[in-house]
């Protein structure tokens, strides 16, 4: 039984993940990722579950990889580096893909310090929340020589900019959770004691919205990074085309027209 992820699914239909390794500050082993993965996948098509957070137990939320006890076979005899390129090409990157692909609206919530590729989990949250205490740090290239993975080197350098992310990871100076917010690494901190009561919050304003078009921003967002100005006024053509004619929006303007609340859950 892998107890590396905790599960629990309120009635409003958030289900909450919590890496489960507090002793070792949440490091990622093969029955870490795996579960996780598995989790993340099982959402979509499971109807009860409309948003996702993602968070830690104890005082950490993900201190990379677990150079130690990782858990990783390797019956091939493989390099270390022919290894770990095998265990990212089978479970690290597609556990990104699949929390940054998810059709149900993602909130990370950092309770404490995120390191190496904890960064790049971290941020592949729709919306990132970190409790005033957590820290952000890229050690992989002062501390390994290696360079940021887990998705940390795309995420960083679009949020925050090729000087500041050069910053981060030549150097490996611990980031505040109010640093994030100030350079735009992160949406929002909160008070330790309310970090996961203010996730929750966000995250039911999120099953109760009209999570396919929340989830189209998302990626409108993502598209727009890599296309220019002319190719995204595309892209919006393309797709409101299909949004528009979806139950959401007709509800949307139904209950603007009504001066009522729309119901996104209650579709027929």
């Amino acid at each position: 039984m892998n107890n590396a992820i905790e599960k629990e699914l309120s009635t409003s239909g958030v289900l909450i993940l919590k890496l489960n390794r507090p002793e070792v500050l949440n490091a990622m082993n093969r029955d870490l990722i795996v579960g996780l993965l598995e989790h993340i996948n099982k959402t979509s098509d499971d109807d009860d579950v409309r948003a996702i957070i993602i968070t830690g137990n104890g005082r950490g939320f993900c201190a990379g990889a677990d150079l130690v006890d990782g858990g990783w076979p390797n019956e091939d005899n493989l390099s270390a580096g022919q290894s770990a390129g095998k265990n990212m090409e089978t479970a690290f990157n597609p556990l990104v893909k699949a929390i940054t692909q998810s059709n149900k609206p993602v909130v990370t919530a950092i309770n404490g310090i995120a390191a190496g590729g904890g960064v790049g989990l971290a941020l592949s949250g729709d919306i990132v929340i970190a409790a005033e205490s957590a820290k952000f740090k890229l050690v992989f290239g002062p501390n390994l020589g290696i360079i940021s993975d887990v998705g940390s080197s795309w995420f960083v350098p679009n949020l925050i900019g090729r000087a500041r992310a050069n910053g981060m990871g030549l150097l490996g100076d611990d980031i505040s959770s109010q640093q994030a917010k100030d350079w735009g690494l992160i949406w929002d901190t909160a008070a330790d004691e309310e970090l996961l009561a203010k996730s929750i919050e966000i995250a039911e304003r999120l099953a109760n919205g009209p999570i396919d078009g929340l989830k189209a921003i998302v990626k409108a967002h993502d598209n727009a990074l890599s296309v220019s100005l002319n190719e995204q006024l595309d892209y919006e053509r393309d797709t409101q085309e299909v949004l528009l004619d979806k139950k959401e929006f007709k509800e949307g303007v139904s209950a603007f027209v009504g001066k009522r609340k729309p119901n996104f859950r209650d579709l027929s």
